[in-house]
Parts: C-alpha cells; sequence; structure tokens
C-alpha cells in the first residue's frame, strides 16, 4: 500500500521529492526495498503532523505535503489541486474538500464534514453531519473532508508546537488545533474521492478498485 501511495506522489508536477516519515523500522525497510526514501522519527508523537514536522526541520523547501500512507487510491490531480492555494502568499495550510452523494457518508463518523465560508476556508470539521439542513428544499451541500493536507514549512513547524485544543479532542481531528488557534485553513474542492484505510472494510474496498484499475491497464 505504501509503495502506491509514494508512486502516486512521485508522480506530481512540481513535487521534488517524496520522503516516508515513520517511526517502524519494518515500513522504512519496505521503502528502501522498493527505492524510496524514509527517514526514522521519534516513537512518541501524538499525531501523523507532528511526525511529518520532525522531518520538515531538516527539510530545504517551502511547502510540505502530508500524504498519510494509508490512501493508496490517492490522485496525482489531488495533491496539485492542494498545493494551488499556496499561489496566494496569505495561505498557510490547505486541504481538500468533496462534495457528499451518498447519504450514508452524512451519517458516518469515520467521514469526516466541513463547512465552509465564502472564500473556501474551513469553518468547522466534525464527524457529525454539518450543516443541520433544517428545510430539506433548501439544497445545501454537504461537504466531507479529504484527508489531505499542505502547508508552509514554517507554518508546519509552528503549529505542530501548538498545545492541543478543546475540539481538537472531543473530536480527534487535529486540524481543529489549527482553528481553534485562529489560523485559517484552504479548503479547495475537488470531484476526486480517495479511501482512507481505516477498517478491514475499508481495506476490502481499496483491493477491488486497485485490482480494477490494474485490470484496466492490462487491457
Amino acid at each position: 500500500m505504501i509503495e502506491h501511495v509514494y508512486r502516486r506522489a512521485m508522480a506530481v508536477r512540481g513535487v521534488n521529492g517524496v520522503v516516508v516519515a515513520t517511526d517502524d523500522e519494518r515500513i522504512r525497510q519496505a521503502v528502501h526495498a522498493f527505492g524510496g526514501t524514509a527517514r526514522l522519527t521519534r516513537p512518541d508523537h501524538r499525531t501523523g503532523t507532528d511526525r511529518i514536522a520532525e522531518v520538515a526541520r531538516e527539510l530545504d523547501c517551502e511547502i510540505v505535503i502530508n500524504l498519510q500512507g494509508d490512501e493508496p487510491l490517492i490522485q496525482a490531480a489531488m495533491i496539485e489541486q492542494v498545493m494551488e492555494p499556496f499561489r496566494d502568499a496569505a495561505v498557510v495550510m490547505t486541504t481538500l474538500r468533496r462534495a457528499i452523494e451518498e447519504p450514508r457518508e452524512a451519517a458516518d463518523p469515520n467521514v469526516v464534514k466541513v463547512v465552509v465560508d465564502r472564500n473556501g476556508d474551513a469553518l468547522y470539521f466534525s464527524r457529525s453531519s454539518i450543516p443541520f439542513v433544517r428545510d430539506p428544499q433548501v439544497g445545501t451541500v454537504l461537504f466531507k473532508h479529504i484527508g489531505l493536507y499542505g502547508y508552509r514549512r514554517e507554518f508546519l513547524i509552528t503549529f505542530a508546537a501548538l498545545p492541543p485544543t478543546p475540539l481538537e479532542t472531543a473530536e480527534s481531528l487535529e486540524q481543529l488545533r489549527a482553528i481553534e488557534h485562529g489560523y485559517r485553513i484552504r479548503t479547495p474542492e475537488t470531484s476526486f474521492d480517495s479511501i482512507g484505510v481505516d477498517t478491514p472494510e475499508d481495506l476490502e474496498r481499496v483491493r477491488r478498485q486497485l485490482d480494477e484499475l490494474a485490470a484496466g491497464t492490462r487491457a
């Protein structure tokens, strides 16, 4: 799975390098086995963001993209979309959102939802269905969050040093830490989707889709 993610990231235009940040020697060895680059980090990080911030301190770059290793269906175009807002010098953090098409996703706590302002900056992320649509005829679009992040390197280091916040802890969503400390998160909309592998059911869905993609390539 990690190799799929790594190779998709390498295919992105404008990316100068891909590094796997891990505290597991087995993962480091697996990455090196297929010719990738990996860095071992401390084992006591609270979140994946804290882990990549440790590696980012040693990097010479302006933008860092946090792509999770359990997203094997991520598209190169999605990474480009999360990079695009950094053309605006005021943007320090980005992530993606996608319109919810299946009603079951709105009620699923494993699908994180986001509401945004008119500029596309996140107002709030939640595992609950937000916003509450009092009148179904209004036609409000609900968005789910795609767990792909971009940071200006200096902000990433600052963000990782911020103390945890109440809403972050309550929802178990680290991006709320940025909002609670007063930072904005730009959320461009994407038409692409991805599956984070959090459950055995997710893993089976990903395997089926990868098999279908492989079959299409052979055809």
